[in-house]
């Protein structure tokens, strides 16, 4: 039995739900934690995962495993196909390096607990708030936008397979469009990105198109 904790605007759930949906699994019980309303904060919640961050997973057996990068190569290594990173340990370097300019570098820099640090910490106005976020997302993509020149990049981030690069380009794309980041003037991003949501597994994982996001 799989648990999924998750929210629809939640980027991070996004890459674990898009791997779920590459490796052919459901969950068969997802638990909304709304972040917005700081269900996160709640202890209940807080006993799955004290970072108070989403998502968590279940897989059988408590304790929930945390942190996307973490639940994806768990997902990977336990249902092995298709799989999500290289055979190679240069290949698989590269995959993770450009996952964690995602998951590292930029996303934690605009998740709601920092945000609301710059509110009501700092007393930082939203339009400020909002610049920050989007000089974030926008760093990250430059530095996405480079390394996806180079001759290891193909139809996807890393040859002509889905890995987890992919799937972290899918949630820094998912995040720039929220915060109202224009992706075309990286071209490299934007290609792979289109193609990557011609593929139902992304598509279908889109936070736009979960239970509780707003009608679009």
């Amino acid at each position: 039995m799989i648990r999924l904790f998750s929210f629809w605007r939640s980027l991070a759930t996004y890459r674990v739900r898009i791997a779920l949906n590459l490796k052919g699994l459901t969950p068969d019980d997802e638990i909304d934690v709304d972040l917005i309303k700081g269900a996160q904060r709640e202890a209940g919640y807080r006993a799955v995962n004290p970072m108070m961050a989403l998502p968590a997973l279940i897989d059988g057996e408590a304790p929930a495993l945390f942190e996307s990068l973490a639940i994806i190569e768990y997902l990977d290594e336990t249902r092995p196909h298709p799989p999500l990173l290289p055979r190679d340990a240069r290949g698989r370097a590269r995959v993770r390096g450009l996952a964690q300019i995602v998951t590292c570098d930029s996303h934690p820099l605009i998740v709601p607990r920092v945000r609301e640090y710059l509110a009501h910490e700092l007393t930082i106005e939203e339009p400020a708030r909002t610049a920050w976020c989007r000089h974030w997302h926008s760093q990250a993509l430059a530095a996405l936008e480079l390394h996806l020149g180079a001759k290891e990049t193909g139809r996807f981030c890393h040859g002509q397979e889905v890995t987890i690069a992919d799937i972290c380009l899918a949630s820094q794309a998912a995040g720039a469009e929220f915060f109202g980041v224009d992706i075309a003037p990286f071209p490299n991003v934007a290609r792979i990105v289109n193609t990557c949501l011609t593929i139902d597994a992304f598509a279908r994982a889109h936070p736009l198109r979960q239970r509780g996001a707003p009608a679009t």
